[in-house]
């Protein structure tokens, strides 16, 4: 054996060791990406599901979510020369027409809650009233409570 070959067995000896080592992060790495693609996979399915169910049960609100969230999405977005050129006059009506809907909306339910006598003066009352209540309840517990203790000492 020469000087120039006992380098190169001792390199082939470690070649396979080397390989192996490679080998090894790579499966190991492999089965990690395949978990976390699995783990996604479920995660997705299962917040859909929990979409779909929530749509299910309340697709109005689903639907006022959606139109919430278009709306803000319209309004973050710039406009552009080809929106103002195209749709101009048309997208100033819609502009105005919302904005009447909305108003109109807002006071409808205003004289509606007017109606029902559920003002800011009466919720105040209210919560007054059941802060009382409460009060009251616990004055009341207490004593008893208390009364049971003295009877038994």
């Amino acid at each position: 054996m020469t000087a120039k070959q006992t380098p190169s067995k001792s390199s082939e000896a470690a070649s396979p060791t080397l390989r192996d080592r490679a080998a090894e992060a790579y499966g190991g790495a492999r089965e990690r990406a395949i978990e976390a693609y699995d783990s996604a996979r479920e995660s997705a399915s299962e917040a859909q599901a929990k979409a779909k169910q929530g749509i299910g049960e309340a697709p109005l609100i689903a639907l006022g979510g959606g139109l919430a969230l278009g709306a803000l999405l319209a309004a973050l977005l710039p406009k552009t020369r080809a929106e103002d050129r195209l749709l101009g006059p048309v997208g100033e009506k819609i502009t105005g027409g919302a904005k009447a809907a909305a108003d109109a909306a807002r006071e409808a339910g205003r004289e509606k809650l007017t109606e029902l006598n559920i003002t800011r003066d009466a919720g105040t009352s209210a919560v007054q009233s059941l802060f009382k209540g409460l009060g009251d309840a616990a004055r009341v517990s207490g004593e008893a409570a208390l009364g049971v203790v003295r009877k038994k000492g």
